[in-house]
This record gives structure tokens, sequence and C-alpha cells, in this order.
């Protein structure tokens, strides 16, 4: 009789859902139906709006840092912006207004996070309000100023931290001295990030000193090396302390996403053609990051740290760093259409290899950090989650509009999101024709400004090789201290740069994390925002019932 009782719930569940492993790229429905799942799961990992600790609100659990969470909540954004689902909305406002992350000066600095916050941390969480503008996502807190107006906030912040006074420019990683060697590094993160946020708000706002901004830090990226001259790989920083004549050849994947959507942005801003030959030069230096034959051909992969399996030794940054990747790989190809191709060809498959990792966990739908094992590899937890969801939601990009630019960017205040249902039937989408702006839809860009439905106050409740996966063994530029929020490895001694076909050297300096601040608490708990695609969490509770009840009967 239970069995009986179980088995019609797991037929109508399943109707309305597919598992991530079953995904079919050329169905939008199943598309959206396995990145809400893979959303699902992700979110799962939330817990920041189950306690009273106000430092957790929009914070995320050990082994990651408040910089994740920033990330997690750009990445939530485009969730929405390209499913219409509305499940986790509430979450990502709490989290983006409640005024322990957002700070006194409404930038981003807040003093709750200040023991662990630099400034690669700003880009983050400015980049999540960015997209929040040009998404014509909701702010209905009117005492609060609009995405738009943060963002600058952020911007200004960076502005103020360019250092002429060592290596003639640059962002420094760290915010203060007592965070050792902070003050010593100038990072590809921190400002690949300033670099693509003056991109972004030059097309935001059309006012030329982003555009100069943005001009000064490229230039100042490509004098010191940080972009190599003839590859475009983009390697970790440098140090003032050889006058940042040695590049650190540690590279990430995110390092090449950075750079390239803001180039991408750039070209599609001015329409000059340095900045179009750029970014598809930045996007073919990125080829090393994708396995070039056999079964995996094309499937990405984070060569410092997979082919070892430390990507969650130390702190858990690399983890995460894929899925930044596959996102402005994606969103990289709306700026610029000609790059679409080559992102189609490698973003398809891997889109792929990700959704068929997503086989574990305590769903039996979370995802793994490896997407070359053909399944789940037994590692699961936020990052792999972002990964994946980074990777597939974006099939979905062609057919939501384009991020909005000057003109078009009002403030939103209209929080009565729409229900939508998960099967509907949209047009296909495209993975083979060039993406264009001129198809988004006017109605996108006009918001209203109807009374709200959420509350305005949030709630308390190294590096792969250039053809084959290979990496080399740690080397002397481990450093005995640590940043919370940087992937950056701090060179003890000067770095090699690589040649075409060796891998640089890598470590975990950075990767391994000393700073200590509150745990967040490890009570379990569904998102309050889970309020839509309800067949989603009753597919997950009754997946989770019917293996229990399979065990019992066996």
């Amino acid at each position: 009789m239970k069995l009986i009782t179980v088995l019609p719930l797991l037929g109508t569940a399943s109707a309305a859902i597919m598992m991530p492993k079953d995904l079919d790229v050329q169905d939008t429905r199943s598309i959206r139906n396995v990145a809400a799942t893979i959303a699902h799961d992700t979110m799962s990992y939330y817990q920041g709006n189950t306690t009273s600790e106000p430092r957790a609100i929009g914070n995320v659990n050990r082994p990651y840092y408040w910089w994740v969470a920033g990330a997690l909540w750009g990445m939530m954004i485009d969730y929405y912006h390209v499913t219409k689902d509305p499940s986790h909305n509430k979450a990502v406002l709490d989290a983006l207004l409640a005024k322990v992350n957002l700070g006194p000066d409404n930038n981003y600095l807040p003093p709750e996070h200040a023991d662990e916050e630099g400034n690669d941390d700003l880009f983050f969480w400015g980049n999540a309000v960015l997209s929040a503008a040009e998404n014509n996502f909701p702010q209905p807190n009117k005492d609060l100023p609009s995405w738009l107006d943060i963002s600058k906030n952020v911007f200004k912040w960076l502005e103020s931290k360019w250092d002429t006074k060592n290596c003639d420019g640059g962002v420094f990683w760290q915010i203060l001295a007592s965070n050792p060697n902070g003050l010593n590094y100038k990072n590809a993160i921190s400002n690949g990030g300033f670099f693509q946020l003056a991109a972004r708000l030059a097309r935001a706002t059309n006012d030329d000193q982003y555009l100069q901004w943005a001009q000064k830090i490229w230039d100042w990226s490509w004098d010191k090396n940080l972009i190599d001259h003839q590859l475009y790989r983009v390697y970790d920083g440098v140090d003032i302390r050889d006058q940042c004549t040695k590049p650190n050849g540690a590279s990430y994947t995110y390092l090449s996403g950075i750079y390239l959507y803001g180039a991408a942005v750039l070209a599609n801003h001015t329409g000059k053609p340095e900045w179009s030959d750029r970014a598809e030069k930045l996007l073919n230096g990125a080829s090393w990051f994708f396995f070039n034959d056999g079964d995996n051909k094309n499937v990405m992969y984070e060569g410092a740290c997979e082919p070892i399996d430390s990507c969650f030794k130390g702190n858990a940054d690399m983890s995460t760093f894929k899925g930044y990747l596959a996102d402005l790989m994606w969103k990289s190809a709306v700026m610029q259409p000609s790059l679409h191709s080559k992102v189609a060809e490698w973003l398809i498959p891997t889109a792929k290899a990700a959704a068929r990792s997503c086989q574990g966990g305590k769903t039996n739908s979370e995802c793994g950090m490896k997407w070359s094992t053909g399944g789940y590899d037994g590692q699961t937890n936020l990052g792999p989650q972002m990964n994946a969801l980074g990777a597939v939601q974006g099939l979905l990009i062609d057919s939501a509009p384009p991020p909005m630019k000057a003109g078009s960017i009002v403030r939103n205040f209209d929080t009565n999101f729409a229900p939508v249902d998960p099967n509907r039937t949209d047009t296909p989408t495209s993975t083979e024709n060039s993406t264009s702006e001129t198809r988004a839809s006017t109605s996108t860009e006009t918001p209203t400004t109807t009374s709200t439905t959420i509350s305005d106050t949030p709630t308390t409740s190294s590096t792969p090789a250039s053809e084959t996966p290979s990496i080399k063994s740690s080397s002397s530029e481990t450093s005995s201290t640590a940043s919370s929020s940087s992937a950056s490895t701090i060179p003890a001694t000067s770095a090699t740069l690589p040649t075409q076909t060796e891998a640089p050297t890598t470590s975990e300096t950075s990767e391994t994390s000393t700073t200590k601040k509150t745990t967040m608490p490890t009570s379990t708990g569904e998102s309050a925002a889970m309020t839509g695609f309800t067949n989603h969490v009753c597919f997950a509770v009754t997946v989770a019932f019917g293996s229990v009840l399979v065990n019992w009967l066996a």
C-alpha cells in the first residue's frame, strides 16, 4: 500500500521536472527545470534566513567566506533573469539590502565583515547590484539608493584605493594593513573586477569617466603582465616588493572570465575593434581550461586543483571558480556575438557534463566538483552547486533580454513577482546562432512602481596545462598567511611564467585561510524564499521519501 501511494506522486513530480542528469540542451523546458533543481539545491546551503544572528544574513557557511555570498546573490539574480522563477528573490533582496552587508555608507564595506573583506570582495558584491540594475531587478526600499547608485558607491571606493605610490597604479588585494601580505600584493581579481565594473558602468551610464578608468586599469594590467602578451592568459598578481616585475604565474578560471567580460562589454559599448580583438584573444586564452580531446573534449576543469583533488584544501575558494567563468563566457557572447560559436562549442559540452555530475548528495541531485568523471564524484558543497548552475542556466541566455544600458535603466520598486509555469513552452533556445541585443523585449525595460509585497527590511529569521590537465607540485610560493577572500597566491619568491606547453607552479597560499570569524549556524531548513516552483520542492521531498521507502522494502 505504501509503495502504491508513493509511485503516483513520483510520477506526478517527474512530469514537472527533469533530474539534472537528464538535461536536454535543445529543450528550453528541460534546461529551465534542470536549472531550477540545481538552484534549489544551491540555496539549500544558505541558512542566513533561519537564524537570529544578524551577521548570518546574506552570508554563507564554512568552508566559504563572505565574498562567495556576494557571488551567490549575483548568480541568483542571473537565475531569475533567465528563468523568471521568483522562488529565491526574497532571500536575494534580504541579503543585498541588509545593513550587515551593505554597510553604513551603502557600498558593501560593513564593519561586521571588516575582518575578512578585501578589495576583491567588493567586486562580487558590486557585480551583484550592478547586475540587478542591468536586469531591472526591483529594489523596493525607498530609504536606500538604487542598485545603480550602490554600484557607483562600490566603484568610488575602489577608485580611492588606486595606488600610484607603488608600481604606478593598481589596487591592492587587501584593505587593512593588519591582513598580512595584502598591502604588498596587487592581484588580478581585484584589478580585473575593478576593470569590469568600470566597463559596465560606462555602458550603464554613458559617463566617460568610467570608460577612462576601464582603459587605465587595462593598460596597467597589460603593462604589469597580468595578461600574457602572447597567450592572453591571466595571471594571479604582482608584488610591490619586486616592483611588480615578476608576475605570479598561478592562474584560475575566473580570472580569464573577469577580464573577458569587461572587454566584451567595452566592445559593445564603444564599437572599437581593439576591444573586440582583446575579447576574442582572452576567450582563446581561456582554452587551456578545457579538455581538448577524448570523452571530455571541450569540458571545463579547474586545473589548479582538480588533478590533485585539492579544491577543498585550505579554504574552498577554488571550488567556486568554474561557475564564474561559465557565467561570464555566456554573457560575453551576448555583448559580442562574434564570440558565440566558440562559447557554445565549449560550454554546451561543459553544461552537459556539469549536469551529469548532479547525481549525489542529500537529494540525489546535488552536483560534484569534477565534470570529467561522467557522473558524481562524491565532492559536493555550495561551490560545485554554483559551478553547475552557472554553466547550465547560461543555456537560456539567448532567450533573455540583454543587460540594460544608459537610457533604459530606471529604478524598479515593484516586487509583485508573477508566478510562472515551469512547464511553459517558450521559443527554443538558440545554441547555434549569434546573440543580438535587438532581441530584447522593450517591455522589460520599463519598470512599474506599484506597491511592494516584499518587506523593505531584511528578516533575521595552479593552473592547468595548455592542452591536457596536469599540475606541478607546490613550490616555494606558499605563504604562511592568507586572505579569507581571495584565491590569489602570494609568492615568497618570484614565479616563472609558464610557456605554452608548461603549467605554472601552483601553491596553496591564499587557499589556506587562517582568518577566523563567527561560524555560521548549522541548522538546516528550507529558505523562506522557496515559495515558487512548488513542484520542485515536492519532488525533492518525494525522492528522499521514496529512497527511504525503497530501502525499507528491500
